[in-house]
């Protein structure tokens, strides 16, 4: 048995220097805000007046094809880039490609293949098999194109970004099938984006989260080879939409306690799918955990799913999995791809590859 909570964090304070890992905890950022939301930062309030001048609206009042074309928070960045006359040209990356993969039932899979520039290392570059968010519903691998690159070029690997089916056309297991086949296929074919089979990793946003957190599970379950580190971002981990944070942020935008109802319609069969122990990884037993890889998770103040990410990395800081948790004040999900011309998406993502780093390093 691990010890107290308490004891763990004083332990892992104690020795932060030792070790590339430290106990699930908010790194000195306090969660308690009495049940009110936040205020976004300038830098953050920046993005979401863009978005808001650019003609979002909450999808809860979209049909999904509205959804689907509605600006996004992507474009959002881009306006703040124009205003403050700056290149809105994407990250720049060794290379990309565009190709498919096969995925289940006979089925294919768009993927993009970002590679580092400069020479890999012998065997292989590392590889983080990426999922973007949208709620299994919406947004695309162009849409979450900034983390993408930001991650390939603070990990030094390349990212394996995967397009995955999405409902209502398709239905809940479909993404989280696809995630997995997705997997498989890089330990089989990692040589073939230049790659090394030996230090893969799984990283992924809100409902990518989710599905990034799946893959090692899944993979423990049929006696695949694990990822050795799971980078989980605003993850989608619990199906209790009454937590702390569901409440404080019930009006949060660019995500509210209503979107997230809203998605779960679109993707899930009936209401019983938002218990199974894919969604609800907060209700999975220490015994599914043990002997999961290592994790990175980050949360956003703003933002209705940081109570249930918080969870989940004190879950697997209980089954003695090594976590790492960040809290990031005064901004919203969606923060972390939006590094451009936030700087507490840059301090995320370069948290988020120490943890990958380490992991591969290992």
């Amino acid at each position: 048995m691990l010890a107290s909570r308490p004891i763990r964090r004083a332990l892992a304070a104690a020795f932060l220097a030792l070790t590339p890992f430290t106990f699930a905890g908010c790194d000195s950022n306090d969660e308690d805000n009495d049940g009110e939301m936040a205020t976004p930062n300038a830098q953050n309030r920046a993005v979401l007046d863009a978005l808001a001048a650019l003609g979002a609206r909450p999808v809860e009042g979209l049909t999904t094809e509205q959804a689907r074309t509605q600006p996004s928070v992507a474009d959002a960045v881009r306006a703040v880039l124009v205003q403050q006359g700056r290149s809105t040209a994407p990250e720049p990356v060794g290379s990309t490609a565009d190709r498919t993969i096969p995925g289940p039932g006979g089925t294919t899979l768009p993927v993009r293949v970002y590679t580092p520039a400069g020479t890999a290392p012998v065997g292989g570059w590392p590889l983080v098999v990426y999922f973007h968010g949208g709620g299994w519903v919406i947004a695309t691998i162009d849409t979450y194109d900034s983390s993408a690159r930001a991650l390939t070029n603070a990990a030094r690997a390349v990212v394996l970004s995967v397009e995955y089916r999405k409902g209502p056309e398709n239905k809940f297991p479909a993404a989280h099938d696809d995630a997995n086949a997705s997997y498989a296929w890089a330990l089989a074919n990692a040589a073939s984006v230049g790659a090394n089979a030996a230090k893969i990793a799984v990283a992924g946003e809100s409902a990518g989260g989710n599905l990034a957190a799946n893959v090692p599970l899944y993979a423990k379950a049929n006696g695949l080879r694990l990822p050795v580190h799971q980078l989980l971002v605003y993850p989608i981990a619990g199906s209790d939409f009454d937590t702390e944070s569901y409440v404080e942020n019930a009006n949060a935008m660019p995500l509210s306690r209503a979107g997230v109802l809203w998605f779960g319609e679109r993707y899930f069969r009936s209401p019983a799918d938002a218990q199974d122990p894919r969604i609800n990884l907060v209700g999975r037993p220490l015994t599914d955990l043990a002997g999961l890889p290592a994790a990175t998770v980050i949360g956003a103040e703003i933002d209705p799913l940081r109570s249930e990410g918080r969870a989940y990395a004190d879950r697997l800081d209980d089954a003695d999995v090594r976590v790492r948790y960040r809290l990031y004040k005064r901004v919203t999900h969606e923060f972390f791809g939006t590094g451009a011309v936030v700087e507490e998406g840059r301090e995320a993502v370069a948290y988020a590859a120490e943890g990958l780093r380490a992991s591969f390093a290992d």
